[in-house]
């Protein structure tokens, strides 16, 4: 199995789009769920993976940490099935079920303890079931370049306040193959189309150029991984 995607070029792709049709007509697992503290807004802008998800999947259950989030969740969609659980221990949850896809979106970057999180996957998977992990691009080009204008000498970073890790190809690779998982899928995911309009127009420009030229310069990136 390693090795089956040496010479391939990765694809560019929109995140929303992969990832749902990945999930469309399968038992998923998303963990992750709320997007709290953003969940309400989320929610209002049309922008919340989770009911995204709802859409196409023929079961959903939804994991995450923080309880408010969940509560704002469950005032909309009722009985479905949502757990708080530390995505850290996921060992310790009440939940003994099986699914066909795991999406862990925009999580990974968070967390202090990635292996534990890693591990703990492995427990819903079963033989197939595809592992759909996205985070951040290490060597996003608008990213380099808005530190390099902005960067007020080092101390302003454009990153998320909760973000403790950058992931690339070879780390991201390698974290899922140290605990026992085969990258069977690997692409950059470029800017959201839902995204671009809350940009800054000279932004979405200079982001283009860079993927047009290498798309290794993108926003994100996405593996998909099986169990070894």
């Amino acid at each position: 199995m390693p090795g089956d995607n040496v010479n391939k070029p990765f694809d560019l792709v929109q995140r929303v789009d992969f990832i749902t049709e990945k999930c469309r007509g399968k038992r998923v697992l998303h963990l992750g769920c709320t997007n709290y503290p953003y969940t309400e807004a989320s929610i209002a802008n049309g922008m919340l993976l989770h009911f995204q998800l709802q859409k196409v999947a023929t079961e959903l259950t939804g994991i995450d940490s923080d309880p408010a989030g969940l509560d704002i969740l469950r005032q909309s969609l009722g009985e479905a099935p949502l757990y708080q659980a530390n995505l850290e221990r996921l060992d310790q949850l009440e939940l003994d079920s099986k699914f066909e896809v795991i999406v862990g979106g925009e999580v990974i970057e968070h967390l202090l303890n990635p292996g534990l999180f890693l591990s703990g996957i492995k427990r819903f998977m079963e033989p197939g079931t595809e592992l759909i992990l996205t985070t951040v691009n290490a060597y996003c080009a608008l990213r380099f370049f808005i530190y390099g204008v902005r960067g007020k000498g080092g101390r302003n970073e454009p990153v998320h306040p909760d973000h403790v890790g950058y992931y690339s190809h070879k780390t991201l690779t390698l974290a899922l193959e140290r605990h026992g998982l085969h990258v069977k899928e690997f692409s950059f995911y470029d800017i959201g189309k839902e995204h671009r309009p809350f940009n800054r127009w000279f932004y979405n420009a200079l982001n283009d150029v860079c993927v047009r030229i290498s798309p290794q310069l993108a926003d994100g990136i996405i593996a998909v991984a099986v169990t070894a």
